[in-house]
């Protein structure tokens, strides 16, 4: 597997090794001794399986108590990534990091605990598989606003007169001045 650092050290996009002939391909998506090799103490918990349609977005979600750190991948379509640091404590405190994962491409981004995540369909509908380091606590889930115009993050919207489709949840997002955020990176 390739790993390289995005503009924040701590987000990385993974690009694993696809061998293919014509009857198909193969490819390793997690390998632990790797994970420990560069992060030490990761451990995952949980996986999670995704399908939405083209227009959804998703996020900017995370969990103060229960952080999760998440390895994000595409398994059919498109989607735009987003991880935005939340952890007071770092130099890159409010910045964000996005990249494309499709099924096509088959990179990863690994999106460590003390990040919101968010993520945008491009394609007719995406299915992504996501593994988390924490278990889903929804009485500890927040929702930064999306849009927030501090957060600048330019979402390569299909549709940008309508805007995304968004829960109900994620409406009544909060803006990054006012959500709560990490005092200290959360530990692994």
């Amino acid at each position: 597997m390739k790993v390289t650092p995005t503009a924040i050290a701590d987000v990385w996009l993974i690009e694993p090794a696809v061998f293919g002939d014509h009857r198909g391909f193969f490819m390793e998506t997690f390998r632990q001794s790797m994970f420990e090799e560069r992060w030490p103490g990761i451990r995952f918990v949980q996986d999670n399986h995704s399908k939405s349609s083209q227009g959804i977005l998703r996020g900017l979600h995370y969990q103060l108590k229960q952080p999760q750190g998440k390895l994000v991948r595409v398994v059919s379509g498109e989607i735009y990534d987003i991880a935005v640091d939340m952890r007071r404590d770092s130099p890159t405190f409010g910045q964000h990091v996005g990249a494309v994962l499709s099924a096509e491409n088959k990179h990863q981004l690994w999106v460590p605990p003390g990040f919101a995540h968010g993520f945008y369909v491009m394609s007719e509908s995406a299915e992504m598989v996501y593994k988390c380091t924490d278990y889903y606590a929804p009485d500890d889930e927040y929702s930064l606003l999306w849009n927030d115009p501090e957060l600048g993050i330019e979402w390569p919207l299909i549709d940008s007169t309508d805007g995304p489709v968004l829960s109900d949840k994620d409406r009544a997002a909060s803006p990054f001045s006012a959500v709560p955020t990490y005092e200290v990176t959360p530990k692994i």
